[in-house]
């Protein structure tokens, strides 16, 4: 943003901010008696300078703000409407920005997030709540909006310092958790799946990669504790949906890149850490049976494996069956309940919703048959993407790659929609999270070609430098 405009654009800026504070506490002193008055201009700073330095500050922004609204932390309540000020802003902001650079482009995978949102936007007329389908459609093209532009202007240019501020706050994430939730006591993530899904989406496939791509001994040994105290929460949450995303993705990773040792060295320490949660934190007040009974079957193996999502399934289905082709409207469901809208929310309504149990069911639902196809076309877009940056890994063997990280979290994603609802809920910080780092993977991928990313073990200049500066010598 400051390569825009001139030098003494924020110093003007400054002043006539303090100018204009002296004045509303001269004039009207009554609003700096109150507290949430305080806490907006307060905020309204930090929104400035996180747009000010846009490229750097405005993802950790945005991301922090989604994670805060949807845990269990003071000022949540706040946040849950505020978040949506913050991503149009910054979907804005970064559409102002994005069209000035002349590196920026707009392709084929844009074009269909584009026909998803009008997707979106047709199922409302066929909704029973139109008006909250309308919001939840247009929730999707701000977040659409800010992850073709914003996001990938975090990370053009800049993609090593990129990643590894995500690590950073990653590890800062995972041991924040672990302290909440076992010194104290206090679950932020309130549903255990919640917990499941942070830490088997996001945080262990990319301290797994922080750990092979780490040079310094200090840095790996760091990174490799912040893995083992994820994979403890993610144990200890007994979400069978983020074990399997996160056990789907890192055996990808270890394979393409033919780390075999490090996925035996690996799959020994998860066995151990589960067999220490079960027996230290068991699921019911006592431990019994094997580690399958415990964490596949959560101690009701006469029940079958997937009795909990069964039901969701079949209701959904139902719903599918009595509106196939416009759906139901998009993030709205018809229930048996009677909802009266009221304008001016920004939650949606329990009576308006249901639990789904798989995205890809509840995408359906919403949007129809017809709906489903722009949907499926950018799934099937980023699942080109997983390949190709999978297939880049078993020729080069480049654990420095930036499309290895992303691959992992895109296939820990895909993995784990199958058994929850959110890849297509906006409001939920795991959904911004994975949808920002889809679009940035369309300009990191292509850009890693075979030819430009030799193995390191061939032709890696001894001066070239990993994630944590240090030099790589082979």
């Amino acid at each position: 943003m400051n390569r825009r405009f001139p030098k003494l654009l924020l110093p003007a800026a400054v002043v006539a901010c303090c100018l204009f504070s002296v004045y509303l506490a001269a004039s009207r002193p009554g609003y700096f008696n109150n507290y949430q008055t305080l806490a907006a201009l307060c905020f309204l700073q930090v929104l400035l300078a996180a747009i000010w330095n846009y490229r750097a500050g405005f993802l950790p922004l945005l991301l922090t703000i989604f994670l805060w609204a949807g845990m269990a932390l003071p000022l949540n309540v706040a946040w849950t409407s505020g978040r949506w000020l913050v991503l149009c802003v910054g979907a804005l902001a970064g559409l102002f920005i994005y069209g000035s650079d002349q590196r920026c482009h707009f392709g084929s995978f844009h074009l269909i997030g584009l026909s998803c949102v009008v997707a979106a936007l047709v199922s409302a007329a066929a909704s029973a709540y139109p008006n909250m389908a309308l919001l939840k459609a247009s929730s999707l093209l701000l977040l659409f909006l800010y992850a073709a532009t914003g996001a990938r202007l975090a990370a053009l240019g800049r993609e090593a310092e990129f990643f590894s501020q995500l690590l950073v706050g990653c590890e800062l994430l995972v041991y924040i958790t672990a302290i909440t939730y076992f010194a104290f006591k206090l679950p932020i993530f309130g549903n255990p799946n919640s917990l499941g899904a942070v830490m088997g989406v996001a945080a262990v496939p990319l301290l797994l990669w922080g750990t092979m791509s780490s040079g310094r001994t200090w840095v790996r040994r760091r990174r490799t504790l912040a893995l083992l105290v994820a994979l403890l929460l993610l144990f200890s949450s007994y979400a069978r949906a983020g074990i399997a995303a996160a056990v789907v993705s890192c055996v990808l990773l270890c394979l393409a890149l033919r780390q075999y040792g490090l996925l035996l060295r690996g799959a020994i320490v998860a066995v151990l850490l589960a067999v220490f949660v079960m027996t230290t934190l068991p699921l019911h007040e006592q431990p019994s049976g094997s580690l399958t009974t415990v964490f596949v079957y959560k101690g009701r193996q006469e029940d079958g494996l997937l009795a909990s999502r069964r039901t969701a399934w079949d209701e959904t289905v139902s719903s599918i069956q009595e509106h196939p082709w416009f759906g139901s409207g998009f993030g709205t469901s018809q229930t048996s309940s009677e909802v009266v809208e009221q304008p001016g929310g920004f939650e949606s309504r329990r009576q308006a919703t249901r639990e789904h149990g798989n995205s890809y069911l509840a995408l359906t639902e919403w949007v129809g048959l017809l709906g489903d196809l722009p949907f499926l076309a950018l799934l099937i877009l980023i699942a080109a993407n997983v390949a190709r940056a999978v297939m880049q890994m078993r020729q080069t063997g480049n654990v420095f790659s930036h499309g290895v990280p992303l691959a992992g979290i895109m296939v820990a994603g895909l993995v784990h929609a199958g058994f929850e609802d959110w890849l297509f809920a906006p409001g939920y910080y795991l959904c911004v999270f994975f949808w920002a780092l889809a679009f940035i993977m369309v300009d990191v991928v292509p850009a890693a070609t075979p030819s430009a990313s030799r193995s390191p073990q061939i032709a890696q200049p001894v001066w070239a430098r990993n994630f944590d500066g240090a030099p790589v010598t082979q």
